[in-house]
């Protein structure tokens, strides 16, 4: 006498014959539990290609600017300057010529002025110098670079400016890199919080 047992889940048929086990295998109708599961990865798949589909076109679209041939010599200069006091240089992004050029150039100027000098609603990069006296007495002279984009900018020049961010740091050969989204932090206090990281 051969018995058809029906178990679930999951759906089985277990044949037996004289108490043994002849057969068992999977019933082709897959339970509610492994449906739900088969869908929800499906779902995950399908959303992780809409993002790697979304990060490929926000990469493509992303301008990277070359730096200006005179300008490279500007920074080259800068890192090597022998004054102790503090100085700037300011640089913009001709829209244009999709070319990041020196905008001005600041001796002994502090951040609190050099705030006052950008513009409220426009992206901007500067190479800072700055005479940081450390707690316990020791100056240093390091070479911040700063990359202002302000809300409100235009999203074409975020993204210029965002996309030619690395390749200007690494013409200025700096590492020490930071960003604000609002010049009213750019102050002493902010630049020293930031350098605290270095020691």
């Amino acid at each position: 006498m051969v018995i058809c047992v029906h178990v679930c889940p999951p759906l089985l048929y277990v044949l037996l014959h004289k108490r043994r086990i002849l057969i068992v295998r999977q019933h082709p109708v897959t339970s509610s539990w492994q449906r739900s599961n088969y869908l929800n990865k499906k779902t995950i798949s399908l959303q992780t290609r809409n993002q790697n589909k979304t990060s490929s076109r926000m990469s493509s679209s992303l301008v990277v600017c070359e730096v200006d041939e005179s300008l490279k010599e500007k920074l080259k200069k800068f890192r090597f300057r022998k004054e102790t006091n503090n100085a700037a240089i300011l640089m913009k992004i001709d829209m244009a010529k999709q070319l990041v050029i020196l905008e001005e150039e600041y001796e002994d100027i502090s951040l609190d002025d050099l705030r006052n000098e950008l513009p409220e609603r426009q992206p901007r990069f500067i190479v800072y110098s700055y005479k940081y006296v450390h707690t316990d007495g020791r100056v240093s002279y390091p070479l911040c670079f700063i990359f202002s984009s302000p809300v409100g900018c235009k999203p074409e020049q975020q993204m210029m400016y965002a996309g030619s961010k690395n390749q200007l740091v690494s013409a200025a050969e700096l590492t020490k890199v930071f960003e604000t989204r609002n010049i009213d932090d750019l102050s002493e206090e902010w630049l020293i919080n930031k350098l605290s990281f270095f020691r």
